[in-house]
This record gives C-alpha cells, structure tokens and sequence, in this order.
C-alpha cells in the first residue's frame, strides 16, 4: 500500500448548518452565488454524509446538531448520546432512582406547609429534541407528584429555532393541559416566567452575559418589563405587537397574581431543575446557580444580599446532564455524563502533528470542546483561535467573521499539519428562516474557500469541506413556511485535492451509508497515519 504524503496541510472547513438538497426557493445554497463551491462539488471527490438520526447517536429520524455533529468528526465514533442517552433513563426508570433525583425531592418534601419549598423546571420548552424535550418535562412532574411534591413553577426558556418559529403557543397550551388534573388534585404547579432562548437565560461560549443575568432576573427575581396573568397571554400581546416575532426573540416575563407579585421567583431551599440535556446553552445558567464566586453579573435581588446575607438563593440546583465535563458543571446531574475518548486531536498529539483550531465565538466551543470529546484540554501541539463574535443580529451581518476567520487560517497555515475550521454562517443566520440573509452568509464563505484553496494548492495539501448538519438549503418546508430548524439532509465531504496523491485514494467501497464519523479517520489517512484506534469508525477512502 502506498503512504499518503501531502507536502502541504490537510485543512477541514465545516460549514455549519449546510447540507445538500434538490434545488428549490427554500434551498440558499443552490441561489446563493457560490462558485467556488459549485466547481468543488462538480469536479472533485464528494462523499455526502449521514448527518442525523443514529449516524450520530441520537434517535432515529431526529435532525442532527452542531453538538453532535463536531462530537462525531472529532471522535471517530458514534457515541449514544443527547436524546438517546437521556431516554434509555427515562424509560428504565434509572434516572427516578438517582441519587440527584432523589436529593431534589426529599429536599422540597420534607419542608411543607409553612415551610413549603418549591421545585422549579427550566430549560429550551419544545420538542425539538435538540436541546431537550417537553416530554421529559413532563415525565418529571407527573413522577413529582406521584412523590408528593406540592409546589411546582416552570420558566420557559421559548424556542422557535429548533421547531417552528411561532408554534410555542402549542407547547404552552400542551403544559397547561397536562397540568389541569394536577390542580384538581390540589398541586400548585403553574408557569411562572418565559422568554426566547437569544434574548434571555440561554447564552453560549459567554458570548453575552447579559443574556444570562435577563433570565437569571426573571427566574429567580422575577423581574422583568412584561407582566401578564399567563403564559399563553404574554405570548398573544406579542403577537399582536409584531405578528412576525419569531418565538426565539419574545422579551421576557413573568406570571403575576392578583396583587401583581410574581408567582414563582426563586427562593432559599428551592430546588431546581435545568432539563436541557445539551449543554452548550445550558452552561451558563449553571454557573450562576452553583458557583460560589461569580464575577459576571450582580445575581442579589434589586443589587442588595438576601436576608440571609447570600447574594442570591441556595439552592438544589441539577443539570439533565453535566454541562462541562472539564470543571463538572453542575455538580448535581440526573444522567451521568458520557464520556468520549480516543478522539482524533489526541491521536494527532500522540504522533507529534501540529493541529489548529479556529472559529468565531458562536461556534468556538463547538470546534474546540465538542470536536475534541466534550473537553477543553488541549493535545500536544494543538492551538485554539478565537475571533469575537457581532453582538448584533446574524441576519444583519450575514457575512459574519469568515473573513477574519480565513485571515487568521492564511496567517498561520504554513504552521500547522492539520488545520480545523468552522464558518457559522449556515446555520446562524439560517436559523432565521430568511433566504437573502442566508444567501449572503454562504457567498461569503464561498469565497472565503476560494482564498484557502488557493493558499492550499500553494502549499500542496488539500482542503475538505464539510458541514455537522443540515439547514441552510432548507429554509422553507414542505407548506412554503419559513423553517428555522436543522434537516435531515446529508452534508458534503468534498476532497479538494490538486496534488499526485489524489491519483492514490478511491471510495472505501466496504463503508455502507458513511456519517460524520468516518471523518476521522479519513483525516488520519490523509496525514499518512495507519494504526488508526480500533474505536474509529473506517475511513471514508481507500489508498491504493
């Protein structure tokens, strides 16, 4: 067999949230103006890629995501987990048998009538199986009260990004009605706050703290601009204020009485539950509820301590999952984290081969901590760049940081063997469901490829071009509805390679329906490695 020996880099560029679909309005990657790309997908070696569903570990059918797409490539493997992990807990009833679950409830039972404690519920509130799912939020409140937990308050943390735009109202009358038999009974479970995952509690990769301390004000304050008597009424003042708000960006509120007192503010010896099981926007709020020493935000109530001297409530505060599994955030989980090893980064530090890392901060996390196995830790010889991301909307700067992030791949390229990229555009502002922003986001990174490439036949390596999930190329669905959630389409692997070594490899014809996961090995083929981990899924090419 012959030894593949790129002279030049082996450059990964994920493009996130692209995939492939036929042509249509809906699909921005086949209007954009990409012709760099166009020509790839034409005249090289493409390989398109399972993408969702088992190909990365979750359940079958359900749309992948940047979490466990960049596991999935920087691992070489399909790890059972997000959804998958947390319903096999669900349904065998271990999570019930928990130590954490346990220490939750006994913590609100054991104080009753004048001392009532309360157990409160937060987190992304659909079923979008993304982040979380409605149905464990269920799951958990009806097994609450089969254990005797009298107080009950939900802080809706409203989607529209993984579901449609403005289906919350579905969701909240689900709750509402899932709850009535509870208040027959005599419970006092109700909805006490809400607002879009981008304008309150759900930042990531601490891009906005500010974003944070909204919802960490309207949950456990219960402060907010808006006040209304129920969920489902903040959700219709809204609407008739701006019938186009998309539920993600819906300001925040809280539930008030008759008094016009918030219902459900947080208080000392509450227990609390966050059920996201994907961390990335879950971590933050995390940290508020559990460290000690936070220098983010002012977390005591109207800037002075409690009365019990604290700056904010002690709480029983657990995650679905653990969150950071570096720091072990938060301590208290229902679901033990999963725990990923052998990843690619770790391989190439152990054969010495530099490696870098570069993407603005929306996505920094995902091409660093998920890629590398859900940790921080670097390998040997292994760099991180990150370019700060706009503070203001995506769909206003569609271009977002793909320049600079190929200013800063140019600057270093001729450093590095193995060199990692993620372009957000894709997904971050198709995310918005809107076809002309979406459209310039991928011009932009059209020809920001077209600049490494150059740079890459320069050197004599090869640049791969990728995406974690579909999203982009299907924006409206199948009503010609704006749709701002991920696809299960397949996502490109393109082998842009103008060397002699291209004349070496073929398809691995024994690979049968290829995923994200065979990507690292692939990439470890390339680099002229053969004692590939026998936990790495096989490589997508064969070398003669």
């Amino acid at each position: 067999m012959n030894k593949l020996d790129f002279k030049g880099p082996v450059v990964l560029a994920i493009l996130d949230g692209v995939g492939l679909a036929p042509n249509g309005p809906g699909n921005a990657l086949s209007l954009a103006h990409t012709e760099f790309l166009d020509r790839a997908l034409k005249n090289y070696l493409n390989i398109p890629l399972e993408a969702s569903g088992e190909a990365v570990g979750i359940l079958k059918g359900d749309m992948g995501n940047s979490e466990v797409g960049h596991n999935a490539l920087g691992s070489g493997q399909i790890v059972k987990q997000g959804i998958a992990q947390v319903e096999e807990y669900f349904t065998t009833g271990k999570i019930y048998k928990s130590e954490t679950w346990q220490k939750l409830i006994e913590n609100v039972v054991k104080n009753s009538g004048t001392n009532k404690k309360t157990l409160h519920f937060s987190g992304i509130f659909s079923d979008g199986n993304v982040h979380s799912s409605i149905s464990h939020l269920e799951k958990m409140i009806a097994e609450a009260d089969r254990e005797g937990v009298e107080k009950i308050r939900v802080h809706l943390v409203l989607d529209g990004r993984d579901v449609p735009p403005q289906s919350e109202p579905k969701y909240i009358n689900r709750l509402e009605k899932f709850l009535e038999p509870f208040l027959k009974k005599g419970r006092d479970y109700k909805i006490a706050s809400g607002a879009g995952r981008m304008v309150a509690v759900a930042d990531r990769y601490e891009a906005d703290w500010n974003v944070v301390k909204l919802g960490w004000d309207m949950i456990v304050h219960g402060v907010a601009e808006h006040k209304f008597k129920n969920a489902a009424e903040a959700i219709k003042y809204f609407r008739d204020k701006d019938p186009s708000a998309q539920d993600q960006y819906l300001p925040p509120f809280v539930i008030v009485d008759e008094t016009g007192s918030p219902i459900g503010r947080v208080e000392e010896g509450d227990s609390f539950i966050y059920f996201d099981f994907r961390a990335d926007r879950a971590i933050e709020i995390a940290m508020a509820f559990t460290y000690n020493d936070f220098p983010y935000f002012d977390r005591s109530r109207d800037n002075r301590a409690l009365s019990n001297g604290n700056t904010c409530p002690k709480v029983c505060f657990a995650g679905m999952t653990e969150y950071n599994s570096d720091t072990h955030v938060p301590a208290l989980t229902l679901v033990p984290p999963i725990t990923i090893s052998e990843t690619l980064n770790d391989f190439l530090g152990e054969k010495q081969i530099s490696q870098l890392a570069i993407s603005e901060t929306v996505k920094f996390g995902h091409i660093t901590y998920y890629f590398n196995g859900n940790s921080y830790e670097r390998a040997p010889l292994e760099e991180h760049i990150k370019i700060e991301s706009d503070t203001l909307p995506f769909d206003t700067r569609p271009w977002m940081k793909s320049a600079e992030i190929t200013d800063a791949c140019l600057e270093n390229i001729e450093k590095y063997k193995f060199i990692r990229l993620n372009y957000p555009g894709g997904d971050m502002v198709g995310h918005f469901a809107e076809i002309e922003p979406t459209i310039s986001a991928l011009e932009a990174i059209d020809l920001s490829l077209a600049r490494i490439a150059k740079k890459v036949d320069e050197l004599g390596g090869i640049l791969l071009i990728t995406g974690d999930h579909g999203n982009a190329e299907e924006l409206l669905d199948s009503e010609g509805n704006p749709k701002t959630s991920h696809s299960l389409n397949k996502v490109p692997f393109v082998f842009y390679d103008n060397t002699t070594n291209r004349e070496l490899y073929a398809p691995n014809n024994s690979v049968e329906n290829p995923g994200l996961a065979n990507a690292a090995a692939t990439i470890a083929t390339l680099l002229g490695l053969s004692d590939i981990p026998n936990a790495w899924c096989d490589s997508l090419i064969s070398v003669k």
